[in-house]
């Protein structure tokens, strides 16, 4: 059980990683080098200045990917921890940087949460940040189990959600899902630095939204990209091919005349039909994440059913998205809910914790009650 943590790096992630589980009775331990940064940290309650008098049961190393390997090193040189983890986004130069420092790998595992806001700095930080997001590990073969289960626990009282992936693989999702688009982004913000008057007078949300997640800490994301520059460079690379067709065709379009321009449109088309398809892809992707259902069989006895709905209610579930499912071959009433498939399992296991026998369902079940309740409703005319 983890007692203890040590914080290096009072940013954003490390603030809110302080804030989520010091909220859990652990005592947080704060270092940064940055003074101002560190007693904001500990004034907002992310925990004590200093680093403890013995070593801590876990240390999160929160700064930027390019110093990760340095610290570490001189962090276990020190003995500040027993198990040691870090929040940089990129991990396979990650992993070579802690190697080439000296760093123990035993006893490290790499870790990447899923989880931002577009300001940095310690007065950004907030204790539910990482709830329901995902936070990936990226442990090496020589990593304990021992180190592996008290970073899980970290997660857990964080309110996130566990994945174990390989460095390159993470890298090459990263590069896809966040890197490459917070470049784009910038690249679209580059062209307002001198845009008219006229323009800006215009801007609707379409600007806004493309422009949102532009780089603001260069010094942060010029780390980031130099670690991660293959896979980036990859992204954008096939991005640079598709915008090199969408212009030759604008070329054209600009030149060609009136009655044959339909010819010349096709290259277009296709790639805004491809544009169409990928909004799709992940639309239906987040959709799929929504269909997960967990059932939870109420015991027979006055008072059951509402102490569940109680327990239901702390897990942010509202009574109205529940259905009942009786089975009459285990003379059972069930109640059967929808939930994020990141939270169903920490779902079942907090529920099974609280001492009700939950599980996940199929969305077949669920049509079967939902039915089921809908020709009882027809039967006795209910309102």
């Amino acid at each position: 059980m983890i007692r203890t943590m040590a914080v290096v790096g009072t940013g954003l992630i490390g603030t809110s990683i302080g804030l989520a589980v010091s909220r859990h009775g652990v005592r947080v331990h704060l270092l940064d080098k940055d003074e101002a940064a560190a007693r904001t940290a500990a004034a907002l309650g992310a925990g004590v200045l200093g680093a403890p008098d013995e070593s801590a049961d876990l240390a999160v190393i929160a700064v930027p990917p390019g110093a990760v390997g340095a610290v570490l090193a001189r962090m276990q040189a020190r003995g500040l921890a027993r198990t040691y983890t870090d929040v940089a986004s990129v991990k396979a130069q990650t992993a070579r940087d802690i190697w080439k420092s000296g760093g123990t790998s035993a006893s490290y595992v790499g870790g990447h949460p899923l989880a931002g806001r577009e300001r940095g700095g310690p007065l950004a930080a907030r204790a539910d940040l990482f709830e329901d997001r995902p936070w990936v590990l990226t442990p090496s073969e020589t990593t304990s189990q021992d180190a592996v289960n008290r970073v899980f626990e970290m997660i857990a009282l964080c309110g996130a959600i566990p994945a174990i992936m390989g460095d390159r693989a993470h890298d090459d999702a990263v590069a896809l899902a966040s890197h490459a688009p917070h470049v784009v982004a910038s690249l679209m913000a580059a062209r307002l630095e001198h845009g008219s008057r006229a323009s800006f007078r215009l801007a609707g949300q379409a600007l806004r939204d493309v422009t949102r997640m532009a780089v603001r800490d260069t010094e942060l994301w010029n780390d980031i990209l130099q670690a991660n520059a293959p896979a980036v460079a990859g992204v954008l690379r096939e991005l640079r091919d598709d915008l090199t067709t969408l212009m030759a065709t604008l070329d054209d379009l600009s030149t060609a005349p009136l009655d044959t321009r339909g010819q010349t449109l096709e290259p277009m088309v296709d790639l805004l039909n491809r544009g169409a398809a990928g909004l799709a892809a992940i639309q239906e992707r987040q959709v799929a994440d929504r269909q997960t259902y967990v059932q939870v069989p109420v015991p027979e006895g006055p008072g059951q059913l509402v102490r569940l709905l109680d327990v239901l209610r702390t897990l942010q579930v509202e009574q109205e998205d529940a259905v009942p499912r009786y089975s009459a071959e285990e003379d059972t009433l069930f109640l059967v809910f929808e939930v994020p498939a990141l939270r169903a399992g920490q779902i079942v296991r907090e529920l099974g914790g609280a001492g009700w026998n939950a599980e996940s369902v199929s969305a077949d079940q669920v049509s079967v009650a939902r039915n089921a309740a809908g020709r009882a409703a027809d039967q006795f005319h209910v309102a």
